[in-house]
């Protein structure tokens, strides 16, 4: 081992002063395979439909981004007087600047993935996600990498020399240094084929490292300001933000590893072994210069012929992720809705839909094969067989323009047969990296595909954390009273948040308005406190979920006034280091929907979600079996292995038992409002009736919206919308005649029918 690394050492240093030009010619070379792929179209970048310029601070402090302005101190929900937050024109927790896509939209031709400077940015952007630091662990991870590579370099130019070596002395009928050379030959294959596997084993490495940066970023992203909420409800930019953050990521991150090592590792081949080319051109008294110049020539002229017939694979790929990531929703769709699509038999539909979905994707992928076909073979042909023919002009240079007097003795045969072996093996590894170098430019384009998709994810997480959403809205005129105000085709919430210290909710004036701004109430004026328990009645898209939303915070104030408790500001809900597990206080809104979520986990983690207990919490354990036997499924426990038996509960339980586990989560957390949203049209009278006694008794305030009149007697005020933007808030007397909401269609269609029946 210690003489083959001498001979590796020998081999580095062999270079006649002669060839340092040939340096500057193998570097031109490397240069112009990537140089001639030059920019196939500019990329501007899309103009800021940002019209707010705030940046909310940490400390509630409103601090203008530009066109100077005074830093206000924060108010309403933040604590001081007037803000962006309060105004609605800067609201983390609410949507706004919704795009208006009814008006004319910007006449900008579509940006197309490419190599380009736009892509170079958002290149720059990724990487300082990936690579956060000089002294982070990508970073020894790369060094590795790259020592990997070099060694490689000089391994193959060795081994390429010893190949040589043992051809001279076959010629020469040497069969004591044939002998020594093959135990050579067989002694560099140990840490060569360690150093192949250090490579694939790095890249791995690599695109994992790179993989988990990107990540934990996004999912920061996501789950700031409800960001996984706003991004598919009221956000419009972004479809399948799931596939995004698997699928996409993933490639990604592997074609930027596997990218590193296609481009350094040709970039060090065409570099040594220009070196190592020179020195034996110049052994051979030959000219140096003709050879690499003809193979500059030859390489900067296919170079550009391919980049001028080369498609655009970096759109191609990205509309063929975005059709796998719409085959995938419709297939995730048809697995999260097939007890009612079986109920339905609607099985055709479906069937038609994932076709349809399908054959897109094929059309799609045969299209982007059918482009490849023709353009292999151009490529083929350029770097197999134009190549070849100039890499055997090169070998033969040397030999033809030598001025060697001694050319027929047997040493100058074994030579020469030891320079064409030799130079062979180094220029077909010099064709292989330039190939490579050429052929990444498929794998860059590829890449920009991808490097958009994740980029422009990050970008819109981003945006919307900071409340900027974008969605296709309806402009019309007043409606009911009110007029959503835009600002540069974009609706600009103008109410005003803010908190009271009595744990009261009020509502002056507020709009009821949807995220494609239609406005279904206006001027809603209500005031409750804890123990005024509200019914809120009136036909399906009058607004009553809607002021829910509202309320909590998860759709923007377009007009009014909206007064909140004030959120809990302990240690755990602020997220800091060192807080406990559980917050101590009571919370002030939980929300109850029809159809509740079940979380993975166990039958008691179901019972305290969104908290968890330890596994030796006896206090949660028993409060959590009481309140089973409230809600009547203690008997469920028992038949499911009790409150630590883990079980896919969304398929297990039943409507009216996930109903009544939603409504265990509300008696174990007991807050000061419970959002009631038809939550218990599944259950029984009976069980419905002790479940509003027992929450009375809990003194939880209810804001219910339900049909039943059975539980209207538990409700101290009524609010009633009349479906056409009206409605009333008043006292709700015991012994009144049940609510019946004013549905005209409905009306005059029954009437219609009496009057056939009649007839008839």
């Amino acid at each position: 081992m210690p003489a083959i690394l001498t001979k590796i050492r020998e081999q580095a240093f062999r270079v006649q002063p002669t060839a340092t030009i040939a340096v500057g010619v193998g570097v031109g070379v490397a240069l112009a395979a990537c140089a001639v792929y030059g920019t196939r179209e500019k990329k501007q970048s899309p103009p800021c439909h940002n019209n707010n310029n705030y940046k909310v601070a940490k400390n509630g402090q409103l601090q203008p981004v530009q066109n100077g302005g005074e830093v206000q101190s924060c108010g309403g929900r933040c604590g001081a007087e007037q803000c962006a937050l309060c105004r609605g024109d800067a609201d983390t927790d609410n949507k706004q600047n919704i795009e208006d896509a009814d008006e004319t939209q910007s006449t900008e031709p579509e940006h197309v993935p490419g190599l380009n400077l736009e892509f170079l940015r958002q290149l720059i952007s990724l990487a300082r996600i990936m690579v956060p630091g000089f002294r982070s662990h990508e970073v020894a991870l790369l060094a590795a990498h790259t020592v990997c590579l070099f060694s490689r370099t000089f391994l193959s130019i060795y081994v390429a020399t010893l190949e040589g070596s043992i051809v001279k002395h076959i010629v020469q009928k040497d069969l004591r240094s044939f002998s020594s050379l093959l135990m050579q030959w067989f002694g560099i294959a140990i840490p060569a084929t360690f150093v192949n596997s250090m490579i694939r084993y790095l890249e791995s490495r690599l695109a994992l490292a790179f993989r988990t940066r990107l990540v934990n970023h996004a999912y920061e992203l996501y789950f700031k300001n409800q960001t996984y909420y706003k991004v598919a409800n009221l956000d419009a930019r972004i479809e399948n933000a799931d596939h995004r953050l698997t699928e996409d990521v993933s490639v990604f991150t592997q074609s930027v590893a596997h990218l590193y090592s296609s481009l350094t590792k040709p970039c060090f081949d065409l570099l040594l072994i220009v070196l190592t080319l020179a020195s034996y051109s110049s052994k051979m008294k030959g000219n140096i210069f003709i050879g690499p110049g003809i193979a500059t020539v030859v390489i900067c002229l296919t170079g550009q012929l391919l980049r001028i017939l080369s498609p655009r694979f970096g759109a191609l790929a990205g509309e063929e992720a975005r059709m796998k990531a719409n085959l995938r929703h419709v297939h995730s769709r048809l697995i999260a809705h097939a007890e009612e699509v079986a109920f339905y038999g609607g099985h055709k539909v479906e069937l038609g839909q994932l076709q349809s979905a399908y054959k897109e994707l094929v059309a799609q992928m045969t299209s982007v094969f059918n482009k490849k076909l023709w353009y292999v073979m151009l490529e083929q042909f350029c770097m197999k067989y134009v190549w070849s023919g100039t890499g055997m002009v090169m070998l033969a240079l040397p030999i033809l323009t030598g001025t060697r007097a001694d050319g027929k003795s047997d040493e100058s045969i074994s030579a020469r047969t030891e320079y064409m072996t030799t130079s062979r093996n180094l220029l077909n590894s010099a064709a292989d990296a330039i190939e490579r170098l050429m052929s990444s430019y498929k794998e860059v384009v590829t890449l920009a595909g991808y490097a958009t998709r994740v980029s422009d994810m990050l970008v819109v997480f981003g945006e919307v954390a900071r409340g900027r959403c974008v969605r296709a809205v309806h402009v019309s005129a007043p409606t009911h009273g009110f007029q959503v105000t835009f600002r540069d085709k974009q609706p600009i919430p103008q109410g005003k948040i803010s908190y009271t210290t009595d744990l009261s909710i009020r509502l002056k004036n507020v709009p009821i308005v949807t995220p494609a701004c239609d406005v279904v109430a206006s001027g809603v004026t209500i005031e409750l406190k804890p123990g005024t328990h509200l019914l809120i009645v009136g036909p399906n898209g009058c607004g009553k979920s809607s002021l829910f939303r509202i309320i909590s915070g998860l759709w923007p104030v377009f007009g009014g006034e909206l007064s909140v408790p004030k959120p809990c500001e302990c240690a755990h809900c602020a997220a800091e280091p060192g807080a406990p597990p559980h917050c101590l206080a009571r919370p002030v809104m939980f929300y109850i929907p029809q159809r509740p979520y079940m979380s993975m986990g166990s039958l008691i983690d179901q019972i305290t979600y969104p908290s968890r207990v330890s596994d030796d919490d006896t206090a949660a354990e028993a409060r959590a079996m009481h309140i089973l036997r409230v809600v009547r499924l203690d008997a469920c426990a028992a038949r499911h292995g009790g409150l630590r038996a883990v079980c896919d509960w969304r398929s297990t339980l039943s409507g009216g038992e996930k109903q009544r586990m939603a409504c265990a989560r509300m008696f174990y957390h007991r807050p000061v409002y419970a959002l009631l949203d038809e939550c218990t049209s599944a259950v029984s009278l009976e069980t419905e009736v002790v479940m509003y006694e027992e929450a009375i008794k809990e003194g939880i305030t209810l804001l219910s919206i339900t049909h039943r009149p059975s539980v209207w007697r538990y409700h101290t005020h009524v609010l009633e919308f009349d479906g056409a933007g009206g409605w009333s808030f008043r006292a709700l007397e015991k012994d009144a005649p049940a609510i019946t909401p004013t549905l005209p269609r409905i009306t005059e269609s029954a009437d219609t029918l009496d009057k056939e029946q009649t007839i008839e």
